[in-house]
């Protein structure tokens, strides 16, 4: 049997894409992972999910990876209708992962606070039978989900540290981080708006833009 884990980083961010990564796994390799002692990804350390990573695609079948751009998030967030916004882009995002492993069983965290509706937003994309345990916390009660989360997390931290080498040192992206923050009040004063990589959507994106027109306002 062919199991599959699937999970997100970058879900909070309020810049860089929102990456969702699936492995898939040989009912009998799994106990590989608990070998390795798998964790959800924020409890590693970079290094340690770096060499994780690579023990992880060496067992995996196979894995997948879909990214979501911070305009399809803005897009979705303020143009989506109700319950088919950012939890449902997620499932959409599933889903797709699932149709490229084509898994026996898939076991997913769960974005929406009813499980079993995100469940059955991934279901809706699904062609063919396939079990899908959806719980919140599946990144630390399944270790093949714990794997899924860590090859997320690596892939998104590559696509933080393209953005750090072409824009400077803008922190880890979240609004958490007084480092970002700074970057993008430092990059609103200097150009007047955001850039491309930032969920404009965001209520502290669109605080910062509100903000710069009522002082444009004033100076005028």
């Amino acid at each position: 049997m062919l199991s599959a884990g699937i999970d997100d980083a970058g879900r909070g961010a309020i810049l860089g894409p929102l990456v969702i990564a699936g492995v898939l796994i040989k009912e009998e390799e799994l106990p590989k992972l608990t070998a390795l002692n798998v964790k959800d990804s924020k409890l590693l350390s970079p290094r340690r999910r770096e060499l994780l990573d690579q023990e992880i695609r060496r067992i995996a079948v196979e894995h997948h990876i879909v990214k979501f751009s911070p305009a399809e998030i803005d897009e979705i967030v303020d143009h989506g209708r109700k319950l088919h916004k950012l939890n449902w882009l997620e499932a959409c995002g599933m889903a797709g992962v699932i149709l490229n492993l084509k898994p026996d069983i898939a076991f997913v965290d769960a974005s929406d606070v009813v499980p079993e509706r995100f469940k059955e937003h991934i279901l809706e994309r699904i062609p063919f039978n396939v079990r899908i345990v959806s719980e919140h916390k599946a990144d630390r009660n399944y270790p093949i989900v714990s794997a899924a989360s860590i090859i997320a997390k690596v892939n998104r931290d590559a696509a933080i540290a393209q953005l750090r080498l072409e824009y400077g040192d803008l922190g880890s992206g979240y609004v958490s981080d007084e480092k970002t923050m700074n970057f993008l009040e430092n990059w609103m004063r200097r150009y007047a708006s955001l850039p491309d990589f930032v969920r404009k959507s965001w209520k502290p994106a669109k605080k910062l833009m509100e903000n710069a027109e009522f002082t444009q306002r004033k100076i005028i």
